[in-house]
């Protein structure tokens, strides 16, 4: 059977050893990201950060793609060059965040819906037109004892198909990231529970979509207790309760499965990414697609400062080559 270009990009984008870095903080995230290392958020400090990330010297050997941000996707450096162009001349492949973010759920108190479906086609022909082979819809769903309520997932779960169906159309492989937030006091069980339901909606929609499920990839959140839950999960019950859910609820016909981070510390993410990779013969590819994870570091160590940039570079480096370790089930955290 032929593979297509859509699957093809896929299966690129969880290529043995390596992941996504996500670079795609919508602008009130990026603010806070900039404030707390003492920087304003102007278009040009932005510019400066993210080209720091992407011109990082053999990043390429463990970054397979990039989530950008709208605004970064049409940006130049200094020296004319723009900020895709340099990805692309690494061989990485360039993603986009298209939803226009979350807005509250009309009476369903607490629970959330994302926005930007309206005009998402338009959009995404001249996302594709800028050079982008890959988009990314992110839905939210809270935990609490009275959510997510069957109405909150199929709500969310309608607009990933909704968008997924759209991006194959356009001629980009769509990343479907329905989040279980980790805030709260929730034990693993409830979120193993959460992530259950919204994944079995989210994979009906799909279908009912008539989405290409070879031409996709999910972003997952990984089965953690809250993080205000007094009883936290050891490693080897994220591992389980992770893969628990990925097997009643993820076809094999997905490529692979990209984890966000999620609120999780740079460590525990890439712990916890280790302990799943450790599991052989799974049918999908166990990625990464991290913001915080790989960027926290980096943030700490660039400080806005011109000469902290090779260090910063360095940081990234190092946190991209141990996550790529964790793909192969061999990162140590000493």
């Amino acid at each position: 059977m032929t593979v297509s270009s859509l699957e093809e990009i896929a299966r690129q984008l969880v290529s043995k050893g390596k992941g996504i870095l996500a670079a795609d903080e919508s602008s009130p995230t990026i603010r806070k990201r900039l404030a707390a290392i003492g920087v304003e958020s102007t278009e040009e400090n932005r510019l400066k950060y993210r080209n720091l990330l992407f011109s990082t010297e053999g990043i390429e050997e463990f970054i397979s793609g990039v989530i950008l941000f709208e605004e970064t996707l049409f940006q130049v450096n200094k020296q004319g060059r723009s900020l895709i162009d340099i990805l692309l001349d690494k061989g990485i492949i360039p993603g986009i965040k298209v939803d226009k973010g979350t807005q509250p759920l009309t009476n369903y108190p607490g629970e959330t819906i994302t926005q930007g479906l309206d005009d998402l086609k338009k959009r995404l022909d001249r996302y594709v037109d800028a050079g982008a082979k890959f988009s990314k819809w992110r839905g939210v769903m809270n935990l609490s004892e009275q959510a997510p309520t069957p109405f909150a997932i199929k709500s969310n779960a309608h607009a990933l198909a909704r968008f997924a169906a759209l991006s194959q159309q356009a001629g980009l492989v769509p990343i479907v990231e329905p989040e279980i937030l980790m805030d709260g006091r929730h034990t693993i069980e409830q979120c193993e529970k959460a992530a259950s339901e919204t994944l079995i909606k989210v994979f009906e929609e799909l279908f009912n979509h008539r989405v290409n499920l070879e031409e996709m990839l999910l972003k997952a959140s990984m089965m953690t207790s809250g993080a205000d839950c007094p009883q936290q999960a050891s490693i080897a019950q994220v591992r389980d309760s992770t893969l628990r859910v990925l097997s009643r609820t993820l076809p094999t016909a997905v490529p692979g499965v990209v984890f966000l981070s999620g609120g999780q510390s740079a460590i525990q993410a890439t712990t916890h990414l280790n302990a799943l990779n450790q599991q052989k013969n799974l049918p999908w590819e166990l990625s990464f697609s991290f913001g915080r994870a790989l960027q926290e570091p980096v943030l700490k160590t660039w400080q806005g400062i011109p000469e902290n940039i090779t260090q910063a570079q360095q940081q990234l480096y190092q946190r991209a080559k141990l996550n790529s370790e964790a793909r192969f089930g061999n990162y140590c955290s000493e």
